[in-house]
């Protein structure tokens, strides 16, 4: 069919994409979908959701349904498992990616309550009813990929509000559990932990326009000439889901540039320094 690609690394699986409307979930469902995968997208954002589904379908037939799920349900979650086991029949990939970023609070006495409990709803509460259900018909087939979307807030301090940067490390240790428990079944385990890139969850949060965005990353960033884009999440993606990583478990694959392996501060301030003192 149109759009299909060689070398397909998906062909024959089954995946669920979890906020797969947008941003991150977006690119890897149209990733996926070209290397030969039937995706099922899920998302509480239905148009688009039905927007994209319909979208894939003109080109790859009847391989793409869309299903609305809250993933902070547990009815909902299951329903999407059972829909991908009813509809293709059978599970290979969960993708717990759906997450939102909650409010800016960066002081512990400010920070409001109910967003930290909502946050960590979908991202912490989301990502373990997705592996739940995923193991719950994987198991019993010794096989499957569960994946989850982390952050680059899993590995560096202080950049992040604390709902959001203690949501993403709960997700880094419940994968590495799982790695340990599902390994015993043939499942691996693994999530995707993304620098800041300018997702449409990211400049709506931050107030400011695409661009703007990219010009900030690409300013702060340690690989240089690179402009980060959701592509490069769901090529991690593909990767992990694909039979390529066929050894690989319990790894928090940094998609970051290299970001979280330095501190920079110290080096800035002291080019400024000089060039202060050069100044006078």
């Amino acid at each position: 069919m149109n759009g299909l690609i060689p070398n397909r690394l998906l062909e024959g699986k089954v995946a669920i994409v979890t906020g797969g409307a947008s941003g991150f979930g977006e690119s890897t469902v149209r990733l996926f979908a070209k290397h030969g995968a039937k995706v099922v997208i899920t998302d509480v954002q239905d148009e688009l959701g039905l927007s994209l589904c319909n979208d894939l379908v003109s080109r790859f037939g009847d391989n793409v349904v869309y299903v609305h799920c809250d993933v902070t349900q547990d009815s909902d979650v299951r329903n999407v498992v059972d829909t991908a086991v009813s509809v293709f029949g059978k599970l290979d990939i969960m993708f717990n990616n759906a997450g939102i970023p909650g409010n800016l609070d960066f002081t512990i006495v400010d920070a409001d309550n109910e967003n930290f409990k909502r946050v960590f709803d979908v991202n912490v509460f989301g990502s373990f009813l997705g592996a739940k259900h995923a193991a719950r018909v994987m198991i019993p087939r010794k096989s499957g990929v569960i994946l989850f979307t982390s952050s680059v807030a899993s590995v560096v301090s202080g950049e992040s509000p604390h709902a959001y940067t203690v949501s993403k490390h709960a997700v880094v240790g419940l994968m590495k559990n799982l790695c340990v428990e599902l390994g015993q079944h043939g499942i691996r385990v693994n999530s995707i932990s993304p620098g800041s890139i300018s997702t449409p969850l990211v400049t709506n949060i931050m107030g400011l326009e695409k661009s703007m965005v990219d010009e900030i990353v690409c300013a702060s960033a340690v690989l240089k000439g690179v402009v980060p884009m959701a592509n490069d999440v769901a090529e991690a993606a593909l990767y992990l889901a694909s039979d390529a990583s066929k050894y690989v478990t319990g790894v928090n694959l940094m998609v970051d540039g290299g970001y979280s392996t330095t501190n920079q501060t110290y080096s800035r301030v002291v080019k400024q320094t000089f060039e202060t003192l050069a100044r006078k």
